[in-house]
């Protein structure tokens, strides 16, 4: 898809709900920088509710994509999307100036001669935001296909280390920094 399929002209609508749907890879965010994960298959249900004054805007997403595991390192962590956002989108005379005063990030100004939405950075956004901080497999999963062996041993020996003695150099340091408090 090019970048003008993620405009939409809603100056031609009638009042009510419209619904759209985009289908994203990973070839939608080349415009984009580099991302942290890659083989993106993500289903965008785009509801558009036009009113008089504003719009309504619903982002549903769904797919999945892999992701570099947290714990092991593995670049081919498969993980399931599923998310909604939603953005009000007002039309006024000096978005500029309203965006800049806006404090809810759910609110949006377009100037009132706009014709169309440009929705593709808000469906980079909420795609970005529906990957979770922390990226790991659950504990029942540990193990699997998509889990790099290697790190796990090297992960399992260290828990397996006894803990290691305290330097003396430290409990020293400790009877001087009490020596001089005194």
């Amino acid at each position: 898809m090019g970048r003008r399929d993620y405009d939409i002209a809603f100056v031609g609508l009638r009042p009510g709900i419209h619904e759209y749907e985009y289908a994203i890879t990973d070839q939608f965010f080349e415009a984009y920088q580099e991302q942290d994960f890659k083989n993106c298959n993500a289903q965008i249900k785009l509801t558009l509710d036009k009113k008089s004054g504003f719009i309504l805007l619903k982002f549903e997403i769904g797919g999945a994509l892999h992701v570099t595991c947290d714990r092991c390192g593995s670049p081919a962590l498969p993980l399931q999307l599923w998310d909604e956002f939603n953005i009000v989108v007002k039309l006024v005379d000096d978005p500029d100036v309203m965006n800049n005063q806006e404090e809810d990030p759910d609110v949006y100004y377009i100037n009132r001669g706009e014709s169309h939405l440009h929705i593709a950075d808000w469906i980079y956004e909420f795609i970005n935001l529906s990957i979770p901080m922390q990226k790991m497999c659950d504990e029942a999963e540990i193990g699997s296909e998509f889990c790099s062996k290697e790190a796990l041993d090297i992960l399992k020996k260290m828990d397996d280390m006894p803990e290691q003695q305290e330097n003396p150099i430290w409990k020293d340091l400790e009877k001087l920094k009490k020596n001089l408090g005194e």
